[in-house]
């Protein structure tokens, strides 16, 4: 319904290119809440099939103890960046009254499930973690690596998702910002967009070897106890 009523409205619903510098940090900031969200999403639905054993087991650590529901923390980041690369301001209010409606009856139901599976260690657990937004003292308390681990086989696996986002979201921001204002204006904010996606990428490399390192370390130690 929302993707039938933007395209029936576009110059309702879709912001007007300009040359603005709000319009620059909102397309840049887009790009980054895009990445970010999906490395939240990669981060939690890797660790998840590593440590849940089917569901048998109440997963706390890696992005599930920075919040109690890191995918859909992701859904979030991503679908606030598209909003910020390619709506008009109002519309995330739109968005975030979708997203609660949609996603706040699934997480209440999958709560229900989980407090009937693990009882009292599910209980202290949402007293210790919040559900959705992360507390900044837990941020700055933790390393990264503890609530954002990487591994490239998780990464291999939602490429192609994260690809198809990443570029239909620019894509569409490139072609209307070329056609109001001219390949040579937009070149200058190409190149932010683009070293915006290589600082990601860095980072992304950087978490997945600090992952890799750390479980080694893990191992290490198991080896040297027994």
């Amino acid at each position: 319904m929302a993707v039938l009523l933007a395209t029936l409205f576009p110059t309702l619903f879709f912001r007007k290119a300009n040359e603005g510098l709000f319009d620059e940090i909102m397309e840049i900031s887009g790009v980054a809440f895009i990445l970010l969200g999906q490395i939240f999403r990669v981060s939690a639905r890797g660790f998840k099939s590593e440590h849940s054993q089917e569901g048998n087991v109440l997963i706390q650590a890696g992005p599930y103890a920075l919040v109690r529901n890191p995918m859909y923390l992701g859904i979030l980041l991503i679908g606030l960046g598209i909003v910020m690369m390619l709506f008009n301001w109002w519309v995330a209010g739109i968005f975030l009254l979708v997203f609660v409606t949609r996603y706040l009856l699934l997480i209440f139901k999958e709560e229900k499930k989980l407090l009937a599976l693990f009882s009292k260690d599910y209980q202290d657990y949402c007293r210790k973690v919040p559900r959705i937004f992360p507390s900044i003292t837990t941020i700055s308390k933790m390393d990264i690596v503890e609530y954002l681990p990487l591994k490239l086989p998780w990464i291999k696996k939602e490429i192609g998702p994260i690809l198809a986002v990443l570029l239909i979201t620019v894509f569409l921001e490139s072609w209307e910002d070329i056609r109001n204002e001219g390949m040579s204006a937009y070149l200058k904010e190409a190149i932010v967009i683009i070293a915006t996606v290589i600082l990601f990428t860095g980072l992304i490399i950087y978490l997945s070897r600090r992952t890799a390192n750390r479980e080694k370390d893990v191992s290490n130690k198991s080896r040297i106890t027994l």
